[in-house]
C-alpha cells in the first residue's frame, strides 16, 4: 500500500480505536476495497493526518459537518471518537448549537439526540 494509506490506518486507529477499525477491516469485500483505500488515504491519511488544526478541532468540525449535511449515521462513531480526540461534551453541545443556528434546529436536535444516546452507551460500558 501507499505511504498515505499506512499513515491513514495509523491515524484511523488512533482516532476510532482498534476494535472499530478491526471490525471495518474484517467487513471489507472486493466490492468496497477501492472505496476503503480511498477514504483511508484521503480522509485519514491526508485530512485527519494534517497538523494544521488539532484533532479536537477536527473532531468538532467533523461532527458539525455531519449534522449540517444530515449524515447522521456517522455521528455515533465520531462521538465515540471524542474520547480519543479530546473534544468534550461541552464542545459537542457548542458544535450542535452552532449547527442549529447555521444549518437548522431539526438537524442539530437529531444530532444531539444521537450524541446523548452514544454517550449513555459509552458510560454504561465498564
Amino acid at each position: 500500500m501507499s505511504e498515505a494509506y499506512d499513515r491513514g490506518m495509523k491515524v484511523r486507529r488512533e482516532v476510532l480505536g482498534d476494535a472499530h477499525v478491526d471490525r471495518a477491516e474484517a467487513a471489507k469485500t472486493d466490492l468496497d476495497l477501492p472505496f476503503q483505500a480511498l477514504i483511508t488515504e484521503g480522509a485519514w491519511g491526508t485530512v485527519w493526518a494534517s497538523d494544521g488544526i488539532s484533532r479536537r478541532e477536527r473532531s468538532m468540525l467533523t461532527l458539525a459537518l455531519l449534522a449540517a449535511m444530515g449524515n447522521f449515521e456517522e455521528i455515533p462513531m465520531h462521538i465515540r471518537a471524542t474520547a480519543r480526540t479530546g473534544a468534550s461534551k461541552a464542545d459537542v453541545l457548542e458544535v450542535f448549537q452552532h449547527v442549529a443556528i447555521y444549518a437548522g434546529v431539526p438537524k442539530a436536535n437529531h444530532a444531539l439526540k444521537l450524541a446523548k444516546a452514544t454517550y449513555a452507551e459509552m458510560e454504561a460500558k465498564p
